[in-house]
């Protein structure tokens, strides 16, 4: 979790009752995730997901700082790229809807690669229509 300062204090995983922090390299990798235009919810979770650990939307909830439509629409993006695996499992007490677990299923650094495989064909298409100003002028 973080608090208002922006520091990340230490909370609970309610799967297996391992603490859950950011430190500052997950810190870094935001930054640096923001700096090359990923969003922040993204970025956020990417952060969160990035030690390999299996980890509820609420967990990550809790030590991103973000909401719930937030990490939704991350996720969204983390499937339709099939960068994770969600596991539904059932709440062993009361009813409801069982927790989904998420993990990524790619390395972090391929999912770098990918992101800048995207960045780089922006960027080329970006010179592409530079140039044809260029000719027009």
């Amino acid at each position: 979790m973080v608090d208002e300062s922006g520091l990340a204090i230490e909370t609970t995983n309610i799967m297996n009752e391992a603490p859950l922090s950011m430190g500052s390299s997950e810190y870094e990798m935001i930054e640096l995730f923001r700096k090359i235009n990923i969003n922040r919810p993204i970025a956020l979770t990417l952060a969160c997901l990035a030690k390999g650990r299996e980890i509820s939307s609420q967990s990550i909830e809790m030590v991103s700082g973000l909401r719930q439509p937030e990490v939704s629409v991350a996720m969204r993006y983390l499937r339709e790229n099939n960068w994770i695996n969600i596991r539904e499992e059932k709440k062993s007490k009361g009813k409801g809807r069982p927790i989904k677990l998420y993990r990524l299923t790619v390395p972090m650094d391929c999912i770098v690669s990918k992101i800048e495989e995207e960045i780089i064909a922006e960027s080329r298409l970006v010179l592409k229509n530079i140039e044809l100003l260029k000719h027009i002028a």
